[in-house]
């Protein structure tokens, strides 16, 4: 982003410019500009000559002290302010930033605007809490009207490059309220980083886009909001969400709107379909959005191939792969003819029925495809087109194509491949510090740290600098392998001998480290020690540490820690997040603490899933209350249930499906077959069988000879007991029944001695 500043909304951005109000009212005095005193004045009525004043050495009356200290304020502000302007105009702003701090009031808008511009222009993190101070104290003191659309955009950019996704979005959300709106590059900036952020990020993306375009529709002259319109380059980032999502519904609409506002799709727009395609389980259309790059004429980029390997890659298809980076290698033109040989070759059987493409657009997002790739229908119909030029593989495909060779766990092949990187005459093929860290994944996946650290060896001999990843994957290595004392030695050469700093990721894997050693004491030191050093926490670090005292049978530290998460801006607490606090107690066999996290987490818009369950059922099991079991299996049996025949779900107030899995269904059953529920224990094995989970016919058969071989063998029971157990018989019969015991059905007695007459 260039350094000019980013233009405002032109019919309210005047009014950022011209306010000259402050927090002290005596510089809003205008009495010495009054031709004469108001008539509403009772301290100037005395004087009929109140310019005098100044010339008066004696008897000088409390009016004309008013006006001397008034006068005396006004010019110590406007010479602070100029002292200021002239720093920003200078372009120095940490001088700039100094005499802000000394101001004795609250300085221009001029000032303030451009000083909370050059400090985000930054782009550090001093820089950006510098700002973000300025922000606080105007909302504090209800001036945030001060600030133009140009220092607001920069702003939100500076906060969306430093990771703050959140702050940004606020930040232009708050500009729409106020009805600025901000440039392009200012807020597709923050839209392009929420696209690319995890947890609901991709969703706010949408939200924030939609949000500035419908403030645009709403001017009928293109030309006043011609600075906000979107671009390609915007509507770029908005896509890449919806691929992010798998949303091929949003990812065509938006796509259509593309000529609304003179957006041309551009090569990246077709990467970002080929991203599309790989998220929706699409191999087979790859080689069509590379056709109509070409068929549209659009300059193809090395990022393109890159992109198509990555996703053959990422497929697994690892024999397509490496067929387009030896086509490349070769020099060849007729790369769409390879992958639509490769399309043949593993369609199989479903390509002899003649009907291929007919079969390809039957599913739910066949439509979409059909109008994002015209030309794949008519494939059969035209020969695949030639690259307009040739295509070397550089360094970043033969990477890419080793990362799938690490990820399938062919260490060997991986070595090779550097092996013959190395040997390239192209420099441009050589390996680079990322092709020797995914050498260095390969080996710490496969448990080979000493090579491992051989590798990065060589890397300082070559002059090939290790990155902050390089050195995380050897943390995570030690940690997985328990080594937890050369994982610190690793730590501290990171920082010492190589210059890098950990970051939150390195102190996540080593507090993860510590709980695979039961070190909760070390993993609240790493927390710590990381917060010390400036690093604020993700979400991660606190649900990693969160386990760390669920584990060690410490949940009302976990829950200080949840309490913390909750307090901090920065992340938002998840459901794994509830899910290790309700685990914590129930480890414990704390079930009413546990169910009362577990009313919080609904009241908070969060539905249990099979995890929450699953630690609900062994809290019950260890606090033996098996009466909390048939309740807790009745929510779980209505959230699996089927819905009835025309009913449609209320997506707003219904939870969604739940599929249990084995160790949830497990763990009640057996609470039922020890308490005697036998009936509710039928209706759970039957679940189970119902989602092709096999029960425990052995456990479950020790388990009721153990406990209830001589139930209801009582003949001393008085009638009215007996009668009061015919239905629980009843279920215990049909339970033995399943079991394979013998039981009324087959018309024999259950005895555990044997009957008269067997040997």
């Amino acid at each position: 982003m260039n350094a000019k500043p980013l233009q405002s909304f032109p019919t309210l951005s005047s009014s950022s410019s011209s306010s000259t109000s402050n927090s002290f009212p005596l510089t809003q005095t205008l009495t010495l500009h009054w031709a004469s005193p108001p008539p509403s004045s009772s301290t100037t009525t005395k004087s009929k000559h109140p310019f005098r004043v100044h010339t008066a050495t004696n008897h000088t009356s409390p009016s004309d002290l008013s006006l001397t200290t008034t006068t005396t304020t006004t010019e110590l502000h406007n010479s602070q302010d100029n002292k200021l302007l002239t720093f920003l105009r200078q372009r120095k702003t940490e001088k700039a930033w100094i005499a802000y701090t000394q101001c004795t009031h609250l300085p221009s808008a001029t000032c303030l605007s451009r000083l909370v511009s050059q400090l985000s222009y930054l782009n550090t993190r001093v820089g950006l809490t510098r700002a973000q101070s300025i922000i606080t104290r105007l909302r504090k003191e209800r001036q945030l009207h001060r600030l133009d659309a140009n220092s607001l955009g920069l702003l939100a950019v500076a906060a969306a490059k430093a990771g703050h996704t959140l702050y940004a979005s606020s930040i232009v959300k708050s500009m729409l309220r106020s009805g600025y709106l901000p440039h392009v590059k200012a807020w597709s900036a923050v839209v392009s980083r929420l696209a690319a952020s995890g947890d609901d990020g991709p969703i706010e993306a949408l939200k924030l886009f939609g949000s500035v375009t419908k403030r645009i529709r709403k001017f009928a002259d293109p030309t006043i909001v011609a600075d906000s319109r979107p671009d390609t380059g915007a509507y770029n980032a908005v896509l890449n969400a919806c691929a992010n999502l798998g949303d091929t519904k949003r990812f065509l609409q938006l796509f259509d709107e593309m000529p609304e506002f003179s957006a041309e799709p551009d090569v990246l727009t077709y990467n970002v379909m080929i991203k599309l395609c790989a998220r929706v389980n699409r191999k087979d259309l790859l080689v069509f959005v590379l056709e109509r790059i070409i068929e549209k004429g659009i300059p193809l980029c090395m990022t393109t191939l890159h992109s198509l390997i990555a996703a053959y890659v990422g497929f697994g298809d690892l024999e397509t792969a490496e067929k387009m980076v030896q086509a490349m290698r070769e020099g060849r033109r007729d790369l769409c003819r390879i992958l639509r040989d490769s399309n043949l070759e593993n369609s199989g059987q479903e390509d002899q029925d003649g009907d291929r493409n007919g079969d390809r657009y039957r599913g739910k997002d066949g439509d979409v495809f059909v109008k994002l790739l015209p030309n794949s229908i008519e494939s059969g119909n035209y020969e695949p087109p030639l690259l307009p030029k040739v295509y070397a593989p550089n360094t970043r495909d033969y990477t890419t194509l080793m990362k799938g060779y690490m990820k399938a766990g062919r260490v060997t092949d991986t070595v090779r491949m550097l092996e013959a990187m190395r040997r390239q005459d192209d420099s441009s093929s050589h390996p680079d510090h990322v092709t020797y860290t995914t050498v260095v994944s390969a080996l710490v996946k496969a448990g080979l740290m000493d090579r491992a650290r051989e590798v990065l060896a060589e890397m300082t001999r070559i002059g090939v600098a290790a990155n902050r990843i390089t050195y995380n994957v050897l943390l995570k290595g030690y940690c997985q392998q328990l080594q937890i004392d050369k994982a610190k030695e690793l730590l501290r050469e990171m920082a010492d001998d190589a210059g890098i700093e950990p970051d939150v990721v390195s102190y996540n894997i080593l507090i993860d480290g510590c709980i695979l050693v039961d070190d909760s004491a070390g993993a609240l030191a790493f927390f710590n020690e990381m917060r010390a050093r400036g690093i604020a926490p993700t979400k991660i670090s606190y649900t990693t540490l969160m386990k760390a005292f669920a584990l060690s049978g410490q949940p009302k530290l976990a829950n200080q820690v949840f309490d913390e998460m909750l307090d901090d801006p920065r992340v938002k607490a998840d459901l794994i997040a509830w899910n290790m606090l309700v685990e914590g107690y129930c480890r414990l066999g704390l079930l009413v603490e546990a169910q009362k996290i577990v009313q919080k987490m609904k009241e908070n818009g969060f539905y249990p899933d099979v995890a929450t369950y699953g630690s609900l059922a062994n809290g019950i099991a260890l606090a033996r209350k098996p009466g909390e079991a048939l309740l807790l299996w009745n929510e779980v049996k209505e959230r699996c249930g089927v819905k009835r025949e025309g009913e449609v779900p209320d997506s707003s107030t219904s939870p969604p499906r739940l599929k249990p899995d084995e160790g949830l269904l497990d763990t009640l059953a057996d609470i039922c077959v020890r308490a005697a529920f036998f009936k509710k224990a039928l209706e759970i094995v039957a679940c189970m069988e119902e989602y092709g989970i096999p029960p425990n016919k052995t456990k479950f058969t020790k388990i009721y000879v153990e406990m209830h071989s001589r139930m209801f063998t009582s003949k001393h029971a008085s009638q009215a007991r007996q009668d009061r157990r015919i239905e629980r018989k009843r279920a215990a019969e049909a339970f033995k029944f399943w079991l394979g015991l013998p039981n009324s059905y087959y018309g024999s007695e259950w005895r555990l001695e044997p009957i008269d007459g067997d040997g």
